[in-house]
């Protein structure tokens, strides 16, 4: 089976309160749960806000390090799943049930190569 990131998109800013945000996480938590059952999960993690970000970039042979994410813009990743699928349909239809519960964007992405699970 191939493996397939899924990355979840999140708006900058303040995280929505806890009455909107609950029922969300719950719905993810579900989902996440139906992904074991099936075989599918293999690794999930949410992330740290991009303000913890530190980029590592040489220019001239020299490693530069900057503080904050590697670009600007009004989304970033806030979480990602890695999953085992059969094909893409199979990806695509975890993405669309990840999107359905977490209200956010979801890109889903293979692995080059093939990995045996």
């Amino acid at each position: 089976m191939k493996q397939y990131l899924l990355s979840m998109y999140q708006p900058h800013g303040d995280p929505p309160p806890p009455e909107v945000l609950g029922p969300i996480m719950r719905d993810l938590e579900a989902v996440h749960q139906e992904m074991e059952a099936a075989g599918a999960w293999v690794f999930t993690s949410r992330l740290h806000p991009t303000s913890s970000a530190t980029v590592v970039r040489v220019e001239d042979g020299e490693a530069l390090i900057t503080d904050g994410p590697y670009i600007e813009g009004k989304e970033h990743i806030g979480g990602f799943v890695v999953i085992r699928a059969a094909d893409l349909d199979a990806a695509l239809e975890w993405g669309r049930r990840l999107a359905r519960a977490g209200t956010l964007p979801i890109e889903v992405r293979p692995f080059l190569g093939e990995y045996e699970a």
